[in-house]
Parts: structure tokens; C-alpha cells; sequence
């Protein structure tokens, strides 16, 4: 019934979309000139976190492969060159954009819990929370692997060259090794000086003892011969096998072996639907449906849309204002309602209907006072637990259009930094189990919406999302890591995109600010002079970092003069035409 339940609610987006697309009246000006520059020759463009992988990827484009060509190249290059965020032992998220039909896709390959899972997995001897690190070590954390798969299926629909051919340039870079980077060596150190991932400890230390440094050659022999195997047999080379055996034996040892076996890895199926896609001023913006965290953010947007927030700048207190409450209330629903469609039923419509939104802005008061919002009750909500759901940084995201115009935002993980810290023939094991809820119910005995559950998907923020115009042509793409705060960053992002005007690099490059729950966490040095203090007098003292692991958006539009990339300086990435 749920599943049934998942297909209408993909019926419906698509309805959405297709009313949304034609000129409406009350919105008969163009979009901005990114539409109209459709016609301006490009050969592409790809921006992500490492230069390494974008010229991974920019190579596949200039041999005459498409964007999914590239998205697997630029995949297989990030495993080996940031790991600490992604690989082909996590999973992840793609919004696809087809320039020819104009009609978007959704893929998912996030992580499935295997068979032997169950809701207390997370729960100590003493019925408490596992400590989160001893979680994220241990056998329990990791879930079914899935971008592999998911990649495989979207290329088999939307590639041009042969997939055997997809990672010469990761394979080369593995045998002949790269400069490690600063971001790298850092991080590296940082899980060396943690002590409890061994395998970890392994890989980055050199043969005098000491820690790998920036600008030391890192080699990855068992990552190419790992690379050669998915080439020639797909994904089956990852999820049958010899390293499917070797996956199962790494997570069922201690610390607190996992219940993971060769059939849970031999079962994975990636899943393909219709994206849910929603108007935002004279835009439509498209992000893969739940369990990822795209409806949210199209809440966010859709809360925004009630607001005057394109007549307040990127300078103003009221424009942050009106980020920032906007933003508690999308979390506030998220956190509470968001789960895996096919165990518990998620009211999208209802937290995405007009009147609801509406509704919810209308609560922004003029000044902050007393305790955040609490959830909303949307059309369709059942009562759920309040959630108790820790996700950490670890996450990576791109964007690729190719020659013909089609585009692919893909976010991907490996969950935390360097995933479980656990390693199989040269790659990292996820740990996304973790994204579930450590307690399964609330004291009462009411049930989380993202507990532990057999063969059930974790709830993500990951959110890669697709701009259009009122027409179907394409207008931006854009996502970022982050953890949780993933959805402030895109949220961030197409606000300064769609409604401050702004060039895609000056929206990414724009100050973070995540409202969830009581903290205002943010980068108070990036505001512009008054702001911080402006917002202080309102009830909205910001306090800490950026957020988690810190934003990386990634993100390219379209321009009268071409394509536009932009590349979060946080991050070490580039935007690239071939």
C-alpha cells in the first residue's frame, strides 16, 4: 500500500510539473536571462569539490560523453581524491535534467538497512543511545552501498559512451597517485589523532609513522584493481563477489559487529520516479522525493514565497530575517514528518500545499521570542515522535551539463568523515545507518518516523535540485554537503540565485546561516557591516561556525553569455567547461 501510496505521489508532482511548466498570466515576464541564452553554443560545464574530479569529468565531455558519462566519471575520481566525503561504498541522490524532452528524473541510491536490522540497533545494553561515535565505528552503521548501482542504472538510460570506458582517468590517478590536498591532509590527521578507525590510521600514515602531508603523492593500487572490476562487471563486481565478501566480513567484526550479508548486498535495487517539482516565483524547482530532504527545502522556498524577501538583499537585516524564521519552520516539519515513504507515510502534499505554507509564513513574527516553532499539522500527518536523528558531515555534491544542454546535480555520501573509518580493497564502507533515529520511539511509545527499520532507507538531507523556467528550459542546478544544515545551503543558494539576482559563484559564496531548532549557527565575519548586529536586536544572535562540515555548494545556470559555474571556496572545488 505505501508503495502504491509512493507512485501517486509521483503522479501528482508530474501533474504539478506539467501545469507548472506553460506562461501563466500573472507571470508573464521571462525568467531571467537565463532562459533566453538557450540558444548560445556550449560545450558544458562541470563543477565540483576537487579539481581532480572535474577534470575527470570534463575529459569524458570532451571524448563526446553526456553529463551521466561524466557524473560517473566524476564519482569514481571523488572516491579516491575526497574520500572523506564520498565513494562507491556510500550512497546518493541525482536530480537529472533531459534538454531534448525536457523532462526531469529522479534516481536514488541511498543506503538500505539490511534484513537483520532492528529498531533498537542503536541502543546500549541499557536500553540508552549508543554513544555517537562508538555507533558510527562500529558494524552496525553501514547499509547496503548504492550510488554504484544507481549510477549504472542512470547511465544505461542516459549515457553515450560504453560504461567500461567511464573510469580510465580514476583509475590512472589510483595506480599513479595525486597530491594530497590541505582539506585531505587535515582530516586525514584528524581520524589518525581519533584513534579508533585503524583502517583509517592505515591508509593515511607513511612508512616513516608519520601522517600523510598536503602535497605527498597518495597511491591507491586496491582502488584501481577495485575500479577495473566495476568497469568490466557493473555493479555486480561491488555487491557480489569477492568484495561483496569481503564488505560482510569487514562489518559483521567488533566493536558491535553488523547483521549485513550477501544477500542484503545482492538484493540492492536503485530506484528511479518522478521528481517533486513546485513553482517558486516564475520558476520551477525540481529535487528527488523523499526519503532525501528536496521536499523540504522546497517548503522553505515555499514559505519564502509568501514573504518580500527578493525586495531585501543579500545586505539587508530583513532579507536574513526572513531567511532565518523561514528556515526554522522547514526544519521544524522536516524533523518530524520525514521518513522513508515505502515504512511510513510522509504528508509531502500536505506540507507542500499553498494554503499550508501560507499558513506556516504567517507565523514569522516581527521579532524573535521564546522557544522555536513547533511542526505544523499538515493534510495527512499521523502523530510521530519527535525525532532524535544525529547527522554528521561527510558528503560531497556536483553539478554537469553537457554540450546538448542535459544536466545532472548529484549529491553524494559516504555519511561521516571518511564514512565508518572501516576499509575493503581500497575504499571506505558508509556508515548511513546512523541517519536513522537512535531511539525508535518517544517516551510515550510513539513512533519515529525515521526509526530503524529491515531493508528501509534512512532519512536524508541531501537535496540536489533542478531549476526550470515556466517553459521546461533549463534555468540552474545546485546542491551542497552538509549534514542537516544541507538544507539551509540550497535553501541559501536559490534565494540568492532565484530572488537576490545574484551569480551563481556570488549565491554560494553568500554567508551560512542554519536555523534549526534553538542556535542560529553562522558565519558572523562573511555578513555585511550591521548586519549581525541588526539581526541580534530582532532575537536572532548568531552563534558559531558555518554548520557541520561547512557548506560545498556546487552549482552552474545558464546566462546570456553561456554557462555559469560556481564553486564553494569553503571546499577546494573548481567550475569547469571542457
Amino acid at each position: 500500500m505505501r508503495r502504491i501510496a509512493l507512485l501517486k505521489s509521483a503522479l501528482v508532482s508530474a501533474v504539478v510539473l506539467a501545469l507548472a511548466l506553460p506562461a501563466l498570466p500573472a507571470l508573464a515576464r521571462e525568467a531571467p536571462a537565463a532562459a533566453s541564452a538557450a540558444q548560445v553554443k556550449e560545450t558544458g560545464m562541470v563543477a565540483a569539490a576537487h579539481p581532480l574530479a572535474v577534470e575527470a569529468g570534463v575529459s569524458v565531455l570532451r571524448r563526446g560523453g553526456s553529463a551521466m558519462d561524466a557524473a560517473v566519471a566524476v564519482q569514481a575520481a571523488l572516491g579516491l581524491v575526497e574520500p572523506q566525503s564520498s565513494g562507491i561504498g556510500g550512497g546518493a541522490f541525482i536530480t537529472y535534467y533531459d534538454a531534448k524532452t525536457r523532462k526531469v528524473t529522479a534516481y536514488n541510491g541511498r543506503e538500505t538497512a539490511p534484513s537483520g536490522a532492528s529498531p533498537d540497533m542503536f541502543l546500549g545494553p541499557d536500553g540508552k543511545p549508543l554513544s555517537f561515535v562508538d555507533a558510527v565505528t562500529s558494524g552496525r552503521s553501514t547499509g547496503v552501498p548504492g550510488a554504484v548501482a544507481m549510477l549504472h542504472m542512470a547511465q544505461k538510460a542516459h549515457g553515450r559512451l560504453a560504461w567500461k570506458d567511464l573510469f580510465t582517468e580514476a583509475e590512472a590517478l589510483a595506480d599513479q597517485g595525486f597530491a594530497v590536498t590541505p582539506r585531505l591532509a587535515a582530516l586525514a590527521a584528524r581520524s589518525v589523532a581519533w584513534g579508533r578507525q585503524p583502517d583509517a590510521t592505515a591508509y593515511f600514515t607513511k612508512p616513516d609513522g608519520q601522517v600523510i602531508q598536503a602535497g605527498d603523492i597518495l597511491k591507491n593500487p586496491a582502488y584501481a584493481a577495485t575500479l577495473r572490476k566495476i568497469a568490466a562487471e557493473g555493479p555486480a563486481a561491488l555487491l557480489e563477489g569477492e568484495i561483496a565478501e569481503a564488505i560482510v566480513r569487514r562489518t559483521t567484526e567488533g566493536p558491535l559487529p553488523g547483521t549485513l550479508t550477501l544477500a542484503d548486498l545482492k538484493a540492492y535495487k536503485p530506484k528511479v520516479s518522478e521528481p517533486v517539482c513546485r513553482p517558486y516565483r516564475v520558476y520551477v524547482v525540481c529535487v528527488p522525493p523523499a526519503p532525501s530532504g528536496g521536499p523540504a527545502v522546497l517548503m522553505g522556498l515555499g514559505i519564502l514565497a509568501n514573504t518580500d524577501i527578493a525586495a531585501h538583499g543579500p545586505d539587508t537585516v530583513e532579507g536574513w530575517y526572513l531567511f532565518s524564521q523561514a528556515s526554522r519552520l522547514m526544519y521544524a516539519d522536516r524533523d518530524r514528518y520525514f521518513g522513508d515513504p515505502d515504512f511510513v507515510d510522509v504528508p509531502v502534499q500536505g506540507l507542500l500545499d499553498p494554503a499550508y505554507l501560507k499558513a506556516r509564513a504567517a507565523l514569522i513574527p516581527p521579532k524573535v521570542a521564546g522557544a522555536p516553532p513547533p511542526p505544523g499539522k499538515p493534510r495527512g500527518a499521523g502523530l510521530r515522535a519527535p525525532d532524535a536523528t544525529q547527522e554528521p558531515s561527510g558528503t560531497t555534491h556536483f553539478v554537469i551539463v553537457d554540450g546538448d544542454g542535459n544536466v545532472v546535480s548529484m549529491t553524494t555520501t559516504v555519511e561521516s568523515l571518511f564514512g565508518s573509518g572501516r576499509m575493503v580493497h581500497g575504499f571506505f564502507l558508509n556508515n548511513q545507518l546512523t541517519d536513522f533515529s537512535f531511539s525508535p520511539t518517544e517516551k510515550d511509545g510513539v513512533a519515529a518516523a525515521n526509526a530503524v527499520a529491515p531493508g528501509k532507507q534512512p532519512r536524508s538531507s541531501m537535496a540536489p535540485a533542478v531549476v526550470l523556467d515556466r517553459k521546461g528550459r533549463f534555468v540552474a542546478a545546485v546542491g551542497s554537503p552538509g549534514g542537516n544544515a544541507i538544507l539551509a545551503y540550497n535553501l541559501k543558494a536559490l534565494v540568492g540565485v532565484l530572488d537576490w539576482k545574484l551569480s551563481m559563484q556570488e549565491a554560494v559564496v553568500l554567508p551560512n546561516l542554519i536555523a534549526r531548532g534553538p542556535p542560529y549557527l553562522s558565519e558572523p565575519s562573511r555578513f555585511p557591516p550591521g548586519v549581525v548586529e541588526g539581526l541580534a536586536a530582532r532575537g536572532v544572535v548568531l552563534t558559531g561556525s558555518g554548520g557541520a562540515e561547512g557548506s560545498g555548494l556546487h552549482g552552474v545556470m545558464v546566462t546570456p553569455q553561456g554557462l555559469s559555474g560556481g564553486a564553494d571556496p569553503r571546499r577546494e572545488g573548481v567550475a569547469r567547461k571542457p
